[in-house]
């Protein structure tokens, strides 16, 4: 349950850092997004992502928040309540502050990020510990996902590769997504045009092998998940959409 929230929130954004053509409003304050997380009929929780603006020193930010919480049987055996938020700076695309605090079972984390020109500052709120890594040009997992909707390339072929920097966990690495082509999504909302991504992860990092996600993006001026398949160690989840709101662009529904 945990790793499919990792990737509704940390692999969304991988769509491409290409920017051959632009869509420069793919998002606005006020959009919101949830997702459905299951194994078949057995729902396992929910994650959301929504915009807001803000303004800290006179100065308008986009505050991006997004959430993972197991329900059900789960919540009673591992409860899941994780929350990321990311305040990004509109005129670059890239954050100055972050955000992450997670509960897993008995797990917690409560972290903060600062990015600076060429460092980002870690703040662990739990164990009162600082770190300042040399990073420039990073992301973290939040941001990516909002940068990337808003440079992404429709130039991209089949089997071309693409990737972006991140930070996660006190580490700047590469990350990549492979295009595999294009399928049409049923949704509760209809069918839905998509693009279909891998990415190719670290094995033993986040996920178990480097092609054990799927990604379906819209293939829109939107730009937003509609599904994430993932295999895990044991067994597989799907992410699917289940709720929308506040979108720049109207959903490119297709109607039987």
């Amino acid at each position: 349950m945990k790793k499919l929230l990792y990737s509704l929130i940390f692999l969304l954004g991988f769509l491409t850092n290409n920017v051959s053509a632009q869509t420069k409003n793919a998002y606005k304050k006020g959009e919101w997004i949830q997702f459905r997380v299951h194994y078949g009929i057995i729902n396992a929780g929910y994650a959301s992502m929504e915009v807001k603006e803000e303004k800290i020193n006179d100065k308008k930010i986009q505050h991006v928040i997004g959430k993972g919480w197991s329900t059900g049987m789960l919540d009673w055996v591992f409860p899941v309540k994780d929350r990321y938020e990311s305040f990004i700076d509109p005129k670059t695309g890239f954050p100055i502050r972050a955000i992450r605090k997670v509960k897993e079972g008995k797990h917690t984390k409560n972290v903060e990020l600062f990015f600076e020109k060429d460092s980002v500052l870690t703040i662990d709120h739990k164990n009162k510990e600082q770190e300042r890594v040399a990073a420039k040009d990073v992301q973290d997992m939040i941001a990516a996902f909002y940068y990337l909707r808003n440079n992404v390339s429709d130039s991209l072929k089949i089997a071309e590769s693409v990737g972006i920097d991140m930070f996660f966990d006190g580490k700047k690495f590469p990350f990549k997504l492979v295009k595999l082509g294009e399928e049409t999504i049923k949704t509760k909302f209809g069918k839905i045009k998509c693009i279909k991504f891998r990415p190719l992860v670290q094995s033993g990092r986040v996920f178990k092998a480097k092609e054990s996600l799927t990604l379906w993006i819209t293939a829109d001026k939107n730009k937003i998940p509609v599904r994430i398949q993932a295999d895990l160690a044991v067994g597989a989840l799907k992410a699917d959409i289940e709720e929308y709101k506040g979108l720049s662009h109207p959903l490119n529904i297709i109607m039987d």
